[in-house]
């Protein structure tokens, strides 16, 4: 479970001190899906990178089940992120000369997961997804879509307790975009993830429990009753 409390992120740009995050209060349970929106530099990002643990509060903490991220060495943080969480992004972040196999293995490697292992579990994620037939492709190879597969499997191979997605069907048309969701919710369910993803994109935000929307650093949170 996650836990933020009073949670300040403060940038200086220039002669001006920017608050990405003001006092935020926010808490997701285990196995919560919560969509964050908002309009542009409102902090729907800063505030990913903090439960990522990819950034660290100006002040406040940021609790992930009893440990509070902020205060972590840069040597545990990184440890936690590899054990722990799992990041989707929008650019999808393939390595362009590696197969689909072996970019969902790099995941692993921190783990210090024997090469024989790390190819069944990839080759396993990659099955999950509907890829495996696509093992030995590299990303050139595939449509956005694919690639897209490539990196859930990537973030889930490890089988973490959080995935966290930042705007991951953004440069993905209608049809695919439905696709990249229903595989992230199937694997939501049968994963028992606390999914958390910031998307501009109204009509996922409808379809969520719970969405948080931030802007100028506050944060709101409402329950989605049809969801």
């Amino acid at each position: 479970m996650y836990e933020l409390k009073n949670v300040t992120k403060r940038y200086t740009r220039g002669k001006e001190s920017v608050h990405a995050l003001d006092g935020v209060d926010l808490v997701i349970g285990d196995g919560d899906r919560l969509v964050i929106q908002g309009p542009t530099g409102g902090g729907k990002s800063t505030l990913l990178q903090m439960l990522g643990g990819l950034d660290r509060p100006t002040s406040g903490e940021v609790v992930l089940d009893g440990i509070d991220l902020a205060k972590l060495s840069e040597a545990r943080l990184t440890r936690v992120r590899s054990e722990n969480i799992g990041f989707v992004f929008q650019s999808f972040n393939l390595i362009p000369t590696l197969t689909a196999q072996e970019n969902v293995e790099t995941a692993l490697v921190p783990l210090g997961i024997k090469t024989k292992q790390r190819r069944e579990l990839a080759a396993e994620a990659l099955h999950s997804v509907g890829l495996g037939e696509r093992l030995g492709h590299l990303p050139g190879e595939m449509s956005g879509g694919q690639q897209q597969r490539v990196a859930i499997a990537r973030a889930l191979v490890k089988k973490p307790k959080v995935l966290l997605a930042d705007e991951p069907t953004g440069n993905l048309d209608e049809s695919t975009r439905d696709e990249i969701m229903d595989v992230l919710e199937r694997l939501w369910k049968e994963h028992g993830l606390t999914f958390v993803m910031v998307t501009h994109d109204s009509t996922l935000a409808k379809k969520a429990p719970r969405v948080a929307t931030i802007r100028k650093g506050k944060i709101t949170v409402k329950e989605n009753a049809g969801a």
